[in-house]
C-alpha cells in the first residue's frame, strides 16, 4: 500500500475516533481505495456530522440503515453498479470526486461533486463513484430496503468493472 494511502486511511481513521465513532470494519484492500463502516446504532450521530443533522428517521425505508465512509484513490472509478435492496445517499467530505447515474445499463454523464454537495440513489439505479484528481472522501448511508434480508457487500450487480471483478 502506498503511503499516501495508508497517511489518508489513517488521517480518516483518528477523525472518526475523535468524533467518536466506532468503526466495525476497515477495508483498505479495493483496488480504487477503500471504505469504514459505523456502528449502526450511531446512524443518527453520523447524519449529524456528515449529513448536516439530516433526519434518519426520514431515510429510514425498511428501518435499517448503515453509514460508511468511502475513500476513492485518484484515476480510479468503482464498478459501474446498483443493488437490489438498498438506496444510498452520498455526500462529498473531502475532494472532488465524479459521479455517474443513470436508470439504465447504459452509463450517464459524469457530474463533478464537490465538498458538502450530496446526491441520492434509488434501489436499482445505476452509479458509478469516480476518483478524479485527488483522494476523495465520500460519507455514505446505505438505506435497506428489504428488512427481512438487508443488503450487505455481496448486494452489488456490477454492469462493468475495471478491475475484472
Amino acid at each position: 500500500m502506498s503511503d499516501q494511502k495508508k497517511e489518508i486511511f489513517d488521517g480518516v481513521a483518528q477523525r472518526l475516533k475523535i468524533e467518536g465513532f466506532n468503526v466495525v470494519n476497515r477495508d483498505e484492500t479495493r483496488p480504487w481505495g477503500g471504505f469504514f463502516v459505523i456502528d449502526e446504532d450511531q446512524a443518527q450521530q453520523f447524519a449529524n456530522v456528515y449529513f448536516d443533522g439530516l433526519n434518519v428517521d426520514e431515510l429510514k425505508i425498511s428501518g435499517k440503515l448503515s453509514p460508511k465512509i468511502l475513500i476513492v484513490a485518484p484515476k480510479t472509478r468503482l464498478s459501474w453498479q446498483y443493488h437490489h435492496r438498498r438506496a444510498e445517499i452520498w455526500r462529498v467530505v473531502n475532494g472532488t470526486v465524479g459521479v455517474s447515474i443513470s436508470e439504465t445499463d447504459e452509463q450517464g454523464d459524469v457530474q463533478q461533486l464537490a465538498p458538502a454537495q450530496t446526491i441520492k440513489l434509488k434501489q436499482g439505479e445505476r452509479h458509478r463513484l469516480i476518483g478524479l484528481d485527488d483522494w476523495g472522501i465520500v460519507s455514505e448511508i446505505w438505506q435497506h430496503t428489504d428488512p427481512e434480508n438487508p443488503s450487505d457487500e455481496s448486494d452489488i450487480v456490477r454492469v462493468q468493472d475495471d478491475f475484472g471483478r
